[in-house]
C-alpha cells in the first residue's frame, strides 16, 4: 500500500502505479460532462476530468468504467454499451505530494437524449473529497476551458471532434510524462 491507497503498486522505477478506466460521456445536443477537482494535499492544484477511477481486483476496464459511471453520476448503463476502449492514456503526475502514474482505458457512452442533472450520491468518501462541482460543455466551451483550466486528458477538445459522430475503431494512445498536475481521481 502507498500514500495513494492500496489500488496503486509501486512499480520498478519507484512510481506507484495502478490501472483505471474513464467515462466520455456525450449528450444528444453535442455537450460531454467533466467533473472540476482538487488535490487535498495542495487545494490551489485544480482540474477538470472524466468520470471514472481505479479498476478493482478481478474487474475488468470496461466492468470498471461502467461501475464508475454509475457511482460518480447515477447512470447506470450496461458494460456493454461502452464504446472502445477509444483511447489509452499513460500520465505521469504529483498527486497528495507524491509522483503517481495512471493508466487509463477511456471508453465512449452515447446519451439518448439532451445533456442533463446527475446523481453523485452514489461517489465514494475519497471522491466527494476530491469533486468540487461538475458540469456540462460544449465543444467550444470546453476548447475556452482548456485554454485558461487544466482538462485532462490533455487535448480531449480534440479526441471530442473525432468522436462525436462515432468511434473509428482506431484506439489511440497517448504519453503524458512528468507533468506538474494533479491527476484525475
Amino acid at each position: 500500500m502507498t500514500k495513494l491507497g492500496a489500488d496503486w503498486q509501486v512499480g520498478p522505477d519507484g512510481i506507484p502505479t495502478r490501472r483505471a478506466a474513464r467515462v466520455v460521456l456525450l449528450s444528444t445536443d453535442g455537450k460531454t460532462l467533466l467533473f472540476e477537482g482538487h488535490d487535498g494535499d495542495d487545494p490551489a492544484h485544480r482540474w477538470w476530468f472524466t468520470c471514472g477511477g481505479g479498476i478493482e481486483p478481478g474487474e475488468s476496464p470496461r466492468a470498471a468504467a461502467a461501475r464508475e459511471l454509475a457511482e460518480e453520476t447515477g447512470l447506470v448503463v450496461e458494460s456493454a454499451r461502452l464504446v472502445g476502449p477509444v483511447l489509452e492514456r499513460d500520465a505521469d503526475f504529483a498527486f497528495r505530494n507524491v509522483l503517481a502514474r495512471q493508466i487509463e482505458d477511456y471508453y465512449l457512452v452515447f446519451l439518448d437524449g439532451p445533456a442533463r442533472a446527475i446523481d453523485t450520491g452514489g461517489q465514494t468518501g475519497s471522491e466527494r473529497n476530491l469533486v468540487d462541482r461538475w458540469r456540462w460543455f460544449s465543444a467550444e466551451q470546453l476548447v475556452e476551458l482548456a485554454e485558461r483550466e487544466t482538462v485532462y486528458p490533455l487535448g480531449l477538445a480534440r479526441y471530442l471532434r473525432r468522436w462525436e459522430r462515432g468511434w473509428d475503431g482506431v484506439k489511440l494512445r497517448v504519453t503524458e510524462r512528468n507533468s506538474s498536475h494533479p491527476p484525475p481521481n
